[in-house]
């Protein structure tokens, strides 16, 4: 007999071997209908897996995201399947599960699929499902494999496979299709119900631009049709709210393949709002006694050789620049950190000197492949709200939760209400991609997860997802239509003070070494704002508006009281515009809306009359009449608040 314990930490005796299905029918065959995979001492396994020690146990289903991922790994290996059907000799690349969905890379030689193709693929895969084919798991080894993946003449198999250690190899089998796979899968196709292929792609073989380009189809599955009718209607919400559209509908932000793919240029009312941005953040900082530092856009190579970039970033980054006569070699910045240290290096530290607390918009350049480049949100050149705190081991906690405090107090002011604090430490097995002692990185750690717990967060912890110098904590933030995205993060860091030989002098008149805190509320501008146009419909609050006021004069008789009103309301620091077009107000108005300018003031002849305006607020309509004094002040009192967007 074996010991289970359940979550709840009920702890039941079974025979040895029994499955996690086994256990769910055991509690209730509606439970067993419902079970994906399970959680076996934390790991992701099949639910016909069977256990044979004491162990923990958790069932899961559509409600977690473990399962839902399980479910779209099985779902791409049912799509290779049906494609197998209908395209014989297709070869296959990589068929993972991803956020929402999954997808294959395939081959398909001089053949050609097209977003015409996808119902067939589609209906072929129902076909499929409807068979009810376990995912049956077989160890393999290297040698089998390499026959199979041979005699099948899968090239991308085959070089998968001879990068595997033997007795690592297993493949997975549903019906008349077999895949390399370390899996865990579903018990059965039959929990695939509803099933829809999204889009194509192009995509090189294992992301590297020399490699052959492969056909990308991605897809996305349910277990019933009504959660797969709400997910195309948030599909076409949010097309509606993509801020690469929305940008050039509201002239923020435009590329230029000139000026270099994945370099944003801020048109004049992106670029506003990108400074009303940094000065909200910059006078908070201000007032939490953080220090506006600026560092150059290059930096020496040594630089980044110095604090470990270079080895675990160099491919990642735009290639040395050498100086004309010197022979120098300087970079394109990657980040901002090493400059930061040098700032705090310049200088003699005391203990009563720290915290110091270094804060840059500092520009940074990654070169990203040109298929992964995506709007705002993945660049190539982009500006970090980045600072640096320098404090005493015994300031760090204490520090750590004032960045918290400095993030929720943006996150807040900007709607964003729901959010995860991810935990992200190194990865459990593999310490090689890591700088640093194993004591400094248990000290940090220590320090991320007590300080989550003390300010009361909602956290989860990922292993393998901590910086190569330090562990962190990364804001998931959930936006209107229920998408998660990483925007603030803040790191703890030992080791590049060491790195850096950064000291104080301590109350011992001793050297100390003090702990380094990297935090970014915004995480870069660039994605922060394309999430903001996607979370607010480009509705931005009216203290962010690139245009606040859209003063609409009804005909030519109104157009100097229009420019009366445009200069009071410019010396009340409210940021007007007149629409002086020959247009019907109806259009006028129309217009304004669909430009998402938060307040109109319709000026006819009554109201030049008796100097009031007539206001309307965005998707709220006629707000009737008042004295500009009073609607002046109606603007600033919802400025000065910052009122949520509605």
């Amino acid at each position: 007999m074996i010991n289970i314990t359940f979550p709840d930490g009920a702890v039941r005796q079974y025979e040895s071997g029994v499955t996690a299905l086994d256990i769910a029918k055991s509690i209730s065959e509606g439970l067993a209908r419902k079970v994906l995979a399970a959680k076996v001492n934390g790991q992701v396994v099949d639910a016909t897996r069977p256990v044979t020690t004491d162990a923990t146990l958790q069932l899961l289903t559509w409600t977690d995201t473990d399962g839902k991922s399980t479910m779209w790994h099985s779902s791409a290996h049912l799509m290779a399947e049906a494609l197998e059907a209908l395209y014989p000799g297709v070869k296959l690349g990589y068929g993972p599960s991803i956020e929402n969905g999954f997808y294959y890379d395939i081959d398909l030689g001089d053949r050609t699929i097209s977003e015409e193709d996808l119902k067939a693929i589609e209906a072929k895969m129902v076909e499929l499902s409807k068979k009810n084919s376990e995912y049956v798991r077989k160890d393999v080894s290297k040698a089998d494999a390499l026959a199979y993946f041979t005699e099948k003449g899968d090239p991308y198999k085959i070089e998968t496979i001879n990068e595997l250690p033997d007795g690592s190899i297993t493949f997975y089998t549903q019906g008349g299709f077999t895949d390399l796979c370390r899996g865990p899968h579903i018990p059965n196709t039959g929990f695939i119900k509803s099933i829809k292929l999204t889009s194509i792609a192009g995509a090189y073989w294992r992301g590297n631009e020399k490699n052959k380009m492969l056909t990308r189809i991605y897809g996305i599955t349910f277990p019933n049709q009504k959660e797969l009718d709400e997910y195309l209607t948030l599909i076409e919400e949010a097309k509606k709210r993509d801020h690469r559209k929305l940008g050039k509908e509201l002239e923020l932000f435009m590329f230029s393949e000139k000026v270099g793919l994945g370099l944003p240029m801020w048109l004049p009312k992106g670029a506003m709002l990108r400074e009303r941005l940094q000065r909200f953040l910059q006078e908070a900082q201000l007032a939490s006694g953080y220090l506006p530092v600026v560092t150059p856009h290059i930096g020496n190579k040594n630089l980044y050789v110095t604090s470990g970039h270079y080895e675990k970033y160099g491919k990642d980054s735009f290639q040395p620049i050498h100086t004309p006569e010197e022979g120098e070699e300087f970079m394109l910045k990657p980040m901002n950190c090493p400059h930061h240290c040098e700032l705090y290096k310049g200088s003699p530290k005391s203990y009563k000197d720290l915290p110091v607390r270094f804060a840059e918009f500092g520009t940074v350049y990654r070169y990203e492949q040109h298929g992964e480049l995506h709007g705002l949100t993945r660049v190539r050149g982009f500006t970090q709200d980045d600072a640096h705190l320098f404090c005493r081991p015994d300031q760090v906690k204490e520090e750590f939760q004032k960045v918290i405090d400095l993030v929720m107090y943006v996150f807040n002011s900007l709607s964003f209400t729901e959010y995860t604090a991810q935990i992200s430490l190194r990865d459990k097995e593999d310490r090689s991609k890591y700088i640093g002692t194993e004591e400094n990185w248990n000290l940090a750690e220590q320090a991320i997860i007590e300080s989550a717990a003390e300010k009361g967060l909602n956290t989860v912890i990922e292993y393998g997802e901590a910086a190569f110098y330090g562990p962190k904590l990364d804001f998931m933030v959930k936006d209107a239509l229920g998408r998660k995205w990483q925007l603030g993060t803040i790191q703890v860091d030992y080791n590049l003070p060491e790195r850096f030989e950064l000291e104080y002098i301590g109350a011992d008149n001793q050297r100390h070494r003090p702990v380094m805190i990297h935090r970014a509320p915004f995480g870069s501008l660039e994605r922060f704002i394309a999430v903001l146009i996607e979370h607010c419909a480009g509705k931005f609050p009216l203290w962010l508006a690139p245009t606040q006021v859209k003063i609409l004069p009804i005909s030519e008789k109104t157009q100097a009281y229009a420019e009366k009103v445009a200069e009071l309301l410019k010396k009340a620091e409210i940021r007007a515009e007149i629409d002086d077009r020959s247009e019907k107000i109806g259009k006028k108005i129309r217009d304004t809306e669909l430009a998402k300018v938060p307040y109109m003031l319709v000026l006819g002849e009554k109201e030049a009359a008796d100097n009031i305006v007539a206001v309307r607020r965005q998707a709220k309509g006629d707000l009737g009449t008042m004295t500009l004094e009073q609607f002046t002040a109606l603007v600033n009192e919802e400025v000065i608040n910052r009122k949520p967007i509605e």
